[in-house]
């Protein structure tokens, strides 16, 4: 069975900085491309980051464009996502997944999911 399980989550103060990981098994993680959604509370989850399997690509949500940076090693099996200058509104769950290679980066196109780790930023 796949297995994403992340870490890196905690408190911090507006304008912070916190770096979020993913470690995935079960397969060889360079087979999928791969990204950061989050969901606050009564929110629909939303994407954050992708980065396809190869790193040829990555995209980002319009608000945290300049502020979060996805990245992944490949021999580690492991996904990151650098987060700087944080912002209240990013408090949330922050999910990493899995998927395919495939075009899109809807939640609906990712097929293995980590637990979540929460973030929250104080003001």
């Amino acid at each position: 069975q796949v297995q994403l399980v992340e870490s890196g989550g905690g408190l911090v103060q507006a304008g912070g900085s916190l770096r979020l990981s993913c470690v995935v098994s079960g397969r060889t993680f360079s087979s999928y491309d791969s990204g950061w959604f989050r969901q606050a509370p009564g929110k629909e989850r939303e994407f954050v980051a992708a980065i396809k399997w190869n790193s040829a690509t990555t995209y980002y949500a319009d608000s945290v464009k300049g502020r979060f940076s996805i990245s992944r090693d490949n021999a580690k099996n492991t996904l990151y996502l650098q987060m700087n200058s944080l912002k209240p509104e990013d408090t949330a769950v922050y999910y990493c997944a899995a998927k395919v290679p495939s075009l899109g980066i809807a939640p609906r196109l990712y097929n293995y999911w980590g637990q979540g780790t929460q973030v929250t930023v104080s003001s």
